[in-house]
């Protein structure tokens, strides 16, 4: 397969920009869900208080998931930057071209992702 061309690297770099993008979105329609839950007890029962502090911590819990991912596209994003994108962290071979389709931020080939 060869080492990434810089038809593919310009590629690589569009589809890394396009996931942050996106995870920025979805971080301005999750904002509200993760704020601090407040509710009147004489109008809203306990059971409604208890669905709004688990929804909550579902938002929140997606943020950080958000967060994991944005650490996976700079990491990618330095990987292009010293050359060693398209290679596997673990084992240094190559990742194929459909996984790193899949996923442009992925850093380990398959058998290495499967341990």
């Amino acid at each position: 397969m060869g080492a990434i061309t810089i038809p593919n690297v310009a590629e690589a770099r569009a589809r890394l920009l396009a996931a942050l993008e996106a995870i920025d979105a979805e971080d301005d329609l999750g904002r509200d869900g993760q704020n601090t839950v407040m509710l009147d007890q004489q109008s809203v029962g306990r059971l409604s208080r208890m669905d709004a502090l688990q929804q909550q911590a579902m938002a929140r819990a997606t943020q950080g998931r958000r967060e994991a991912q944005r650490r996976r596209i700079a990491a990618a994003f330095a990987r292009l930057d010293e050359g060693e994108y398209g290679y596997c962290t673990e084992c240094g071979e190559e990742i194929s071209a459909a996984r790193l389709a899949l996923d442009p931020a992925t850093p380990t080939c398959l058998s290495c992702a499967r341990g």
